[in-house]
């Protein structure tokens, strides 16, 4: 019998593509398995959240409140940052080994000759192992939403979050195009949450030619801000006060907060926590105790003279960088501290537009490939894309601060030393894909990288 990281090598080279988009496959093995059925019939409710970016901390919020009020949940999520464990959790901890293998096992075995993708082989497992036994399933959609693995599930609720330019190369090149994408997920005569102000038209068209029923954030629901508080109230007369804020970082994080409540109003879940007598201690349970590891992760370097803060994100495409520049800018830091960017991206992602948001903070570039996927950019790739960027902002300037390395461990190594020369107060900032943030968090976890050279 072949071990988790067996299976997961075999994974990759069964489909002759490392994404193929469609429902066809993945639903003639679901359906050998009577596994769409048994989901059914097991009385969990079941939410998909889709989203350019918020779905992680939107699933973060969803799973520890509903734990909060003493439900079993199950969570799919991906990518994961250290262990591929970490896309499968009950009640907040992520499945065995053993879990996972024998949902492979069993699945390798329903699927003929289907050659199933890496992604659809991990989210039959994901729902082969939430068979039984939960209250709540949440699943995020890997990429899009009408034709994503996750889809050929009939969810109770679908969210949402956010509509931006991302994995054009199958979902389109605008926003109305991806907005058509994400749209998918939406079921007649259920309730589509969406958490974005001014989401494309495409999204609400699509929603509601399917007959979907559409809830907007600031249109059936709505949040404010408060002193050291926020308040919540919807269309149906359910009314928060005084929720305290997500240690998850930034405003949009209420925001992302604000969509979940009314998700979780719509499952029936949020009426109960109300009539409950101890419902501010559950909400403000759940809200304080949802976290996600590499969005606005900051971390204080110990051990070296001056002072260097590190902040990990997994931000990779503009709307993110633009949501990390906003709450860097947000941190009220003295004007003499130098902002150092390791950066390393997939080389299908915006690249340039991303640069250039993150360009309107940063002081130092450090610049490394990706070699752990054949989508990675080389660091003489991204080099040129920063290169072009600051031209563009800063017409005939002639010094470029920027350095290019084989690794983003060789970069972070590099910022920390730089940041100890400056001589003055630092920050680093991680970001540009799920690539770099891991590779930060795997090397301090295993000791490669000292943080004082």
């Amino acid at each position: 019998m072949r071990n988790l990281n067996q299976w997961l090598a075999w994974q990759e080279t069964l489909h002759p593509e490392e994404i193929e988009l469609g429902l066809e496959r993945i639903s003639r093995v679901a359906e050998r398995i009577n596994l769409l059925q048994d989901l059914e019939q097991s009385g969990a409710k079941i939410v998909t959240v889709a989203g350019t970016n918020g779905k992680g901390s939107s699933v973060a919020f969803l799973d520890s409140i509903a734990r909060a009020a003493g439900l079993r949940v199950g969570t799919y999520t991906s990518p994961h940052l250290l262990q591929y464990n970490e896309r499968v959790k009950i009640n907040g901890k992520s499945v065995s080994d053993q879990q996972l293998c024998s949902a492979f096992e069993k699945i390798d075995a329903a699927r003929g000759e289907d050659a199933l993708t890496y992604f659809e082989f991990g989210t039959l497992a994901a729902l082969e192992i939430f068979r039984d036994n939960l209250d709540l399933i949440i699943l995020e959609v890997g990429l899009g939403g009408r034709l994503d693995a996750v889809n050929i599930v009939d969810s109770s609720v679908t969210l949402v979050t956010t509509v931006d330019l991302d994995h054009q190369a199958w979902l389109g090149n605008s926003r109305e195009e991806i907005g058509r994408e994400k749209a998918g997920i939406a079921r007649k005569d259920r309730v589509l949450v969406v958490g974005e102000y001014e989401p494309p038209n495409s999204l609400l068209s699509s929603a509601q030619e399917i007959g979907a029923k559409v809830h907007k954030i600031g249109k059936q629901f709505c949040f404010v801000v408060g002193e050291g508080c926020w308040s919540w109230m919807n269309t149906a007369g359910i009314e928060l006060y005084r929720l305290p804020y997500p240690k998850l970082y930034g405003e949009i994080q209420i925001q992302n907060c604000a969509a979940v409540l009314e998700v979780l109003y719509q499952l029936g879940i949020l009426q109960t926590i109300v009539a409950s007598e101890n419902k501010a201690d559950i909400l403000a349970k759940g809200i304080l105790s949802a976290t996600i590891a590499g969005r606005f992760q900051q971390l204080q370097l110990k051990g070296v003279e001056s002072s260097i803060d590190a902040i990990l994100d997994v931000a990779h495409n503009p709307q993110a960088a633009r949501v990390v520049v906003d709450m860097v800018k947000q941190l009220n830091i003295s004007d003499q501290q130098q902002t150092i960017t390791v950066i390393a991206m997939l080389k299908d992602k915006e690249m340039l537009s991303v640069v250039e948001e993150l360009s309107a903070i940063t002081d130092h570039w450090m610049v490394a490939g990706v070699a752990e996927s054949s989508r990675g950019a080389s660091a003489e790739e991204l080099q040129k894309v920063v290169e072009l960027s600051v031209k563009n902002r800063d017409e005939g300037r002639d010094e470029i601060n920027v350095e290019k390395f084989r690794s983003v461990e060789d970069a972070f190594i590099a910022s920390i030393n730089l940041a100890d020369n400056l001589g003055k107060s630092a920050r680093i900032l991680v970001l540009g894909s799920f690539y770099s943030v891991a590779a930060v968090l795997n090397a301090e976890k295993i000791g490669t990288i000292e943080l004082r050279i």
